[in-house]
């Protein structure tokens, strides 16, 4: 670490920024259905997901290699594009956690990186390829498939447990989800340290790369592992609410089988993308998994209003944070004042939009509030059930009859009073 310089420095630090907005930006991914369904209490859940992000950090580092070795090419590649990927990541973080949507932070990442990396050395320094098969195939894969395996997963949820009316059954196969609940909430939490936390790590060796600290190709050193496992913690310590209220709340209405289902299934697609080296996004697939889970549930609805917002963020968030980060590294080449007016316009950037969140707060004591999605359409399916559902049973009332008092006239000088009438 001695051959580290300033500006590399200051590149290190801002990645752990970066890793730690991706922290309380995701936390939602793991935690969101668990607090949702009460299986946890908010401050538990988050608490329980930052200790399992640290150690899913030390579990592999095969992400980290696709993104410092994989997406552009390392050689001839200045620090000052490193810095200007990570402004462009951090503000569209930021920003998509202002208006609470869950956006991908991954792809954040990839968009200002592929945008600085083109305005430094053109797109002769971007690997087609693997970005195709490794960034943009798995962006399109995994919440198609996590969304499938939980529709299918939810929809076996209940069919083998629809004969089942003793109280008392009923009472314990709902303990059982919510452990079930609390299980895979971990897992995922412990997917999504092993996915995420290495971006950061495969953008600081790069940064490293870059700086002539470490030679092309080397794996993250032991101290860049255990900073972006920390940092990513700490994020999620402090808990994403607002993306926690839309992803648990905002999308769908989860029980506790659709809540396991869910996270089973988006925490075995992630896994399994990490084994592999596949720097897919954690938001997309769990939010894949919400929804077909909210499907897979007879009567179930999946508030589209809601989700096609995220999906128009999904689509927005690697070219508007390439536009950012080719902005930041046009900057960044104008010399010393470039660079410092970039650092300025990220710390002023997020200033502001911090200010902008005070407005309305969201935390652990109104993260299951429903205020926002109250008057959202439920839908065809929920709508017709609501239509002809049977009137609450009661027994029928013993007497019919009630006396409804008549209009009284004016009252006569021999008259003052008349009787009710009785019908």
């Amino acid at each position: 670490m001695e051959h580290i310089t300033l500006l590399l420095a200051i590149v290190v630090v801002t990645a752990l920024v970066f890793d730690f907005t991706n922290g309380f930006h995701d936390t939602a991914n793991a935690m969101a259905t668990t607090i949702s369904t009460g299986a946890l209490k908010p401050k538990t859940a988050v608490a329980m997901s930052a200790v399992l992000n640290l150690i899913g950090a030390f579990l592999s580092v095969e992400v980290a290699k696709t993104i410092s070795g994989g997406i552009v090419n390392e050689n001839g590649l200045r620090t000052e594009v490193i810095f200007a990927a990570l402004v462009g990541a951090i503000l569209w973080n930021l920003l998509t956690w202002l208006v609470g949507l869950p956006s991908s932070s991954s792809h954040a990442l990839f968009g200002g990186l592929i945008g600085a990396a083109v305005m430094s050395a053109g797109w002769s320094s971007i690997n087609g390829g693997t970005v195709v098969t490794k960034v943009l195939l798995p962006a399109i894969a995994a919440p198609l498939v996590a969304g499938l395996a939980a529709m299918l997963a939810t929809k076996l949820t209940y069919r083998i447990n629809r004969n089942v009316t003793d109280p008392n059954q009923l009472k314990s196969t709902a303990k059982g989800y919510r452990a079930g609940q609390i299980a895979s909430a971990g897992l995922v939490s412990l997917a999504h340290g092993t996915n995420d936390a290495q971006k950061t790590m495969g953008i600081i060796t790069l940064a490293l790369v870059t700086g002539g600290v470490l030679a092309p190709g080397s794996n993250p050193p032991m101290w860049v592992i255990v900073s972006a496992g920390v940092a990513i913690a700490l994020g999620t310590y402090l808990g994403g609410w607002r993306i926690i209220r839309t992803m648990g709340k905002g999308l769908t209405d989860l029980q506790p089988p659709q809540g396991f289902a869910a996270q089973t299934s988006a925490a075995t697609v992630i896994l399994a993308s990490s084994h592999l080296g596949f720097s897919l996004s954690t938001t997309q697939s769990c939010s894949g998994a919400v929804m077909g889970a909210g499907l897979g549930r007879k009567g179930g609805v999946v508030r589209w209003s809601t989700a096609t917002r995220m999906f128009v963020a999904w689509g927005l968030t690697l070219p508007a944070a390439g536009l950012v980060g080719a902005g930041a590294e046009f900057l960044t080449k104008q010399g010393p004042w470039g660079i410092t007016a970039t650092a300025i316009l990220l710390v002023g950037g997020s200033f502001a939009i911090w200010v902008a969140s005070r407005r309305q707060p969201v935390d652990h004591t109104n993260v299951n509030d429903t205020e926002d999605t109250a008057d959202e359409p439920q839908g065809v399916v929920t709508t017709a059930m609501a239509a002809v559902a049977v009137p609450p049973i009661g027994g029928p009332a013993a007497d019919l009859s009630t006396t409804i008092p008549a209009p009284a006239p004016a009252p006569a000088p021999d008259d003052t009073t008349r009787p009710a009438a009785t019908v």
